[in-house]
């Protein structure tokens, strides 16, 4: 075996290579390494902690006329987060900082907690950025990015019939 067979692309084209006999090990072994990952994040919930190096879970909606994303954010203030877009990714970033003291005659208790996260979401192509709007409120932080218009007309929905 020579070292361009473990190679999972062409280098010329920059695209997968593709192989007769199957799926090539290498890409393989990449797929395997992702599901035991996913897995593992799976079972042990959010990484570390609320904000700690996870990032919280986001609500993807995708209408005829624009896109909405939808993040929980309890207990940060709206100029803790930071929200930016582009024509193909949505980029969110907070951090959450607390701070607790109590003094009382027979103790003193001192408490900090610190989390950040940064959440980036593709987009599919035709959505127009420059009006993207974001809301927050109550904790929920909702980001609306409408598509062009041209994007609007190629949609096309079909109808389902029960046979």
């Amino acid at each position: 075996m020579e070292f361009k067979d473990l190679v999972p692309w062409n280098r010329k084209t920059g695209r997968l290579a593709r192989r007769d006999e199957g799926e090539h090990p290498i890409l393989a072994l990449h797929r395997e390494m992702n599901r035991i990952f996913d897995n593992f994040w799976d079972q042990s919930g959010q990484p570390f902690g609320e904000f700690g190096g996870g990032f919280p879970r986001a609500d993807v909606v995708e209408t005829d006329k624009a896109v909405e994303v939808s993040l929980e954010l309890p207990g940060l203030d709206d100029k803790d987060i930071d929200v930016s877009v582009t024509e193909d990714l949505l980029t969110i970033r907070g951090e959450k900082k607390a701070e607790r003291e109590e003094r009382e005659k027979s103790y003193f208790l001192s408490e900090r907690s610190f989390g950040a996260f940064h959440r980036a979401i593709p987009l599919p192509r035709g959505v127009n950025a420059s009006e993207a709007k974001a809301e927050y409120k109550k904790g929920v932080l909702t980001v609306t990015i409408p598509k062009t218009p041209e994007a609007q007309s190629k949609m096309k929905r079909i109808e389902v019939k029960a046979s």
